[in-house]
Formats: structure tokens, sequence, C-alpha cells
């Protein structure tokens, strides 16, 4: 994982975050389980976006990221997912250990045009989903969005579940979420927190 100390720590302060939603441009699918038309893909990249906006009290950014204030802007993840196509994103063989590293996954989210509407802005990026070790690999990107640069970037595993493809592939995301409110935002805090007896008397 990466993690700029300095603008986290902003970051805990700041009151506001800004959604961009789920970027499947870099995604791989496990060709078994995703017998998808081009169709059926646009719709269900669609409307795994949706979810965050449409149920906001079970997939809430505002709570896991300690934020009073989210807005949403999903018209860049909108446009990239409209250029995944079925024969680029199926895959017979997913090796989620090799797929991206900590510096791509940066670089990546460097170059992308980010409204600057507010301070901080939330990508979620997924790497795979693969129906083989039932595992959904998903990057967490938040970035300064003056500057462009990273300010986390960490890819977490999750387990899918429930009925229908997109339920099942989607309960990803509540995990995330989850997990990010319980566990994971006290471990980044804990990272970026000055060693005790540096602080100003």
């Amino acid at each position: 994982m990466y993690i700029n100390p300095t603008l986290f720590n902003e970051f805990i302060h700041s009151k506001e975050i800004l959604w961009l939603g789920i970027d499947f441009t870099l995604a791989k699918f496990s060709r078994n389980g995703f017998d998808l038309s081009q169709d059926t893909l646009r719709t269900i990249l669609n409307e795994w976006n949706q979810l965050v906006i449409s149920d906001q009290k079970k997939y809430d950014i505002r709570m896991s990221f300690r934020k009073p204030i989210m807005s949403y802007d999903l018209a860049r993840v909108t446009k990239a997912n409209k250029s995944v196509r079925v024969g680029n994103i199926l895959c017979d063989n997913i090796r989620i250990e090799t797929m991206h590293t900590d510096e791509q996954i940066c670089a990546y989210v460097c170059g992308l045009d980010t409204p600057q509407t507010h301070r901080f802005a939330l990508l979620f990026i997924v790497e795979s989903f693969d129906t083989s070790s039932k595992t959904g690999a998903v990057w967490v990107a938040l970035t300064d969005t003056g500057s462009h640069e990273p300010v986390l970037c960490e890819k977490f595993l999750k387990v899918p579940g429930g009925f229908g493809l997109k339920n099942y592939w989607g309960r990803i995301f509540y995990n995330l979420l989850f997990d990010i409110r319980s566990h994971a935002y006290y471990r980044w805090e804990s990272l970026v927190k000055p060693p005790e007896g540096n602080g100003n008397n």
C-alpha cells in the first residue's frame, strides 16, 4: 500500500469527500461465470456504480471515511467504463498477486482529470472479479484534487455474496466499506500518527 502521511493527516481533518465512483477500466473478470454480452456488461457496470448512490445508508462512504459531507461526480467513470469491452475484460486465469503494483495504481490516479470541487476525492478501482477463488480485488484510491497527488492507494481482497450477478459481486463493495469503517481507517490513522512525545507543548 501507499500512504502520504502529510496529506492523509490533512484529509483526517477535512469534513468533505468527493465520491468518483467505481472504475472498471483496469479490471479482469474470470471467463467462467461472466458470460456477458457487451450491452449486459455496460448495464451491470452502471448498476454497480449506482449501488452506492441509491443506497447510501448501506454503502456508507461518509461513515467509513469519517466525513459528514459526501458529494459525488460519476461523469468520468461513466464515460471511462463505456470503453470496457467483453473481449478485453474476460480472462482465463487471474493471478491476484501479480496484477498491479502500488506504483502503477498511483501513477494511474495521478493521470486522471479529477474534478476540483472538493479537496479530496475517492475512487474505487476494480482489479479483478474471480469466480474460481470467489474473490474480488479492489483498490481504494484517495487523491488530492488540487495537486493530483495520491493520498492513499491500497488493494483489498473481499468475498462476494448474495443472489444474482449484480448483488453477488456488489457485496464486494459493502464488505470493503465495512472493513474500512471497522478496521482499515484506524490502521491508516495509526500509520500517520506522530510518535508520542513529538507534539507541541
